[in-house]
């Protein structure tokens, strides 16, 4: 992501020359906030490396899921569960606006277009043969469409993006309550519609497919998305594409540029940790109850506050940098710079540890407790190995080759 200068109001502007933004560019909020949210989304996606998508939005469905299994899926779900996409979502739609422009600017309208073609590219190959989970092609899509409001105002922008995302919202929370007044046949379907089913016999041998041969894994990863893309490309729009424009007029008003007040952020860490508290409470109740389906799907705290927790990380990380932390901070904001290869690395690095035929094999065999060691073991990878790479190189392998393509020309890597 590009670095931007600064307008005669004080909000960030868009970069004016058409290349590479150079090391000394960058704006150091931004990539320290990414860096959280690519070191973050790991421990969100974890289980879909490691378990069938029925364990994963049915935890107990998982062998040997008891009470500390329990407590760790929760630290997963109050922490990290739809705030780590949220942040993600909003700094691309930061991206946008600094690699685009304004839409007058034609030139840089065509670099934004490549840019997100190669992007889209990326998703289909990470998608179809290394992991269903994928949303480089999600971020692409939708970009096509937020590129197109990129010129608006920021109060436009933050309006716009907010009421979508409260539609949104309100549209899921609204189906998934009222499915409580369903006859118990219709909610059965419904629960085995959304992956809840959880039949022993399926996933025995849904587990046997992900431990066997390269070929039974890759034709198994194939269909599991060709299943899912599609309703991604379609149902998360909407919602992806508010977030976008959250981020997007946020940057456009100076705060995730990291220019805003200190009690603006200030009052956002208050505002996170006040809906974390929320969170953790109604997490609890239904963890308690045995994760009804409802309850878990549902979860209207979570559902609606997310984009304050997500805020509250960015604002603190903010404030630290500001007063003094930000050497400490700086191996994050290199994990940040490097996040395209630090999130298609995860998926390397996760796929070799659980898929058979291309790794370890240990699929359907890690529970929650034993995967936060696993996770932990990453981040401190991607910290240790983001800093060391950046000292020798401008940017990241994958960022180095999605630059190279969306320029059309071979771009320095080499520092000097």
């Amino acid at each position: 992501m590009a670095a931007a200068e600064t307008n005669d109001a004080g909000a960030p502007a868009p970069l004016t020359k058409h290349g590479p933004v150079a090391t000394g560019e960058r704006l150091f909020s931004l990539d320290m906030v990414r860096g959280l949210a690519v070191l973050g989304i790991l421990a969100v996606n974890a289980m879909t490396f490691a378990w069938p998508w029925a364990v994963v939005s049915n935890p107990p469905l998982q062998t040997g899921f008891e009470a500390e299994s329990a407590q760790a899926w929760q630290i997963m779900h109050v922490f990290f569960q739809d705030k780590m996409r949220t942040l993600f979502s909003m700094l691309f739609g930061a991206s946008i606006f600094l690699i685009g422009g304004e839409r007058a600017d034609k030139a840089r309208g065509k670099l934004l277009r490549s840019r997100l073609f190669w992007l889209a590219i990326f998703g289909l190959i990470h998608g179809l043969a290394f992991w269903f989970g994928d949303i480089l092609l999600l971020y692409a899509w939708t970009g096509l469409f937020v590129m197109l409001v990129r010129s608006w105002s920021a109060r436009s922008l933050l309006i716009a993006g907010v009421s979508l995302n409260l539609i949104c919202t309100g549209l899921y929370v609204g189906m998934m309550s009222l499915m409580a007044l369903a006859p118990p046949e219709a909610l059965t379907g419904a629960m085995q519609g959304m992956g809840w089913g959880g039949d022993p016999a399926k996933l025995a041998a849904s587990i046997t497919t992900f431990q066997g041969d390269a070929l039974s894994v890759s034709l198994a990863q194939v269909n599991n998305w060709l299943q899912s893309a599609p309703a991604m490309l379609i149902f998360f729009l909407p919602a992806t594409a508010a977030l976008m424009m959250i981020g997007m007029g946020l940057f456009k008003a100076g705060f995730l540029a990291g220019r805003s007040p200190a009690w603006v952020y200030g009052l956002f860490v208050a505002a996170g940790a006040g809906s974390l508290w929320l969170v953790w409470q109604e997490t609890t109740a239904f963890v308690t109850a045995g994760f009804p389906f409802l309850a878990t799907m549902t979860k209207p705290y979570n559902s609606f506050l997310a984009p304050f927790i997500s805020l509250g990380y960015a604002s603190l990380l903010i404030l630290l940098a500001r007063f003094g932390l930000k050497l400490i901070l700086t191996p994050l904001a290199c994990a940040g710079r490097m996040a395209f290869t630090n999130y298609l690395s995860q998926t390397l690095i996760m796929t070799t540890i659980f898929y058979g035929g291309r790794g370890l094999g240990w699929y359907g065999q890690i529970g929650w407790p034993d995967m936060w060691m696993v996770i932990g073991g990453v981040w401190a990878a991607q910290l240790i190995w983001s800093p060391l790479w950046l000292s020798v190189f401008q940017m990241g392998p994958l960022e180095w080759a999605w630059r190279c393509l969306t320029y059309k020309r071979m771009v320095p890597l080499l520092k000097g």
